[in-house]
């Protein structure tokens, strides 16, 4: 009876300790896989911002998080919004998206990034003369945009995941700028 009640006990040590390991595996795929949903998203967003910002004749800063540009197409140009919705309900909550039109536009939104934890876009200008800063102030001396945003994925039994990215300064190159 001895021996039947040690090996129950080895043998639960050991079931605890296999379910403790599947159950540790399972969490760190989960993981893995929500760091690269979150680096595709980020990457496929910077992608389709980084086209259009880099064509744009004219930008309007609508705000930290909102940016308007006028992209030539064939023969004609069009106005698109980049912006980030912080509220916490609705289809782009939290998101980082674009539209068509101003930023007041009815036209779909086409989420780019989702669980947004934190946004900004920053603006820069050319440094000319004596100037040392390059941070634009308004939208005539805008000459370069920079994206920043971390996202997160939590998960019900795995930690979140935490994703942030500092795009690349991207130059507006067929706007003129004035000081």
């Amino acid at each position: 009876m001895v021996e039947v009640m040690v090996a129950a006990g080895i043998s639960a040590f050991i079931l605890v300790g296999i379910l403790q390991t599947f159950l540790m595996i399972g969490r760190t795929g989960y993981n893995a896989a929500n760091y690269s949903l979150m680096e595709a998203e980020s990457r496929r967003a910077m992608e389709v911002f980084s086209q259009e910002i880099r064509m744009a004749r004219n930008i309007t800063w609508n705000s930290s998080s909102s940016i308007t540009l006028i992209v030539p197409t064939s023969g004609s140009n069009i106005t698109v919004t980049y912006a980030y919705d912080n509220s916490t309900t609705g289809p782009t909550a939290q998101s980082f998206y674009r539209v068509l039109g101003n930023a007041t536009s009815s036209a779909h939104r086409r989420v780019l990034v989702r669980n947004i934890t934190s946004f900004a876009f920053q603006r820069y200008k050319l440094v000319t003369g004596t100037s040392t800063s390059n941070v634009a102030s308004n939208d005539l001396e805008t000459k370069q945009i920079q994206l920043t945003f971390q996202t997160t994925m939590k998960g019900v039994t795995a930690a979140a995941a935490t994703n942030a990215v500092l795009s690349a300064r991207y130059i507006l190159r067929n706007k003129s700028v004035s000081a």
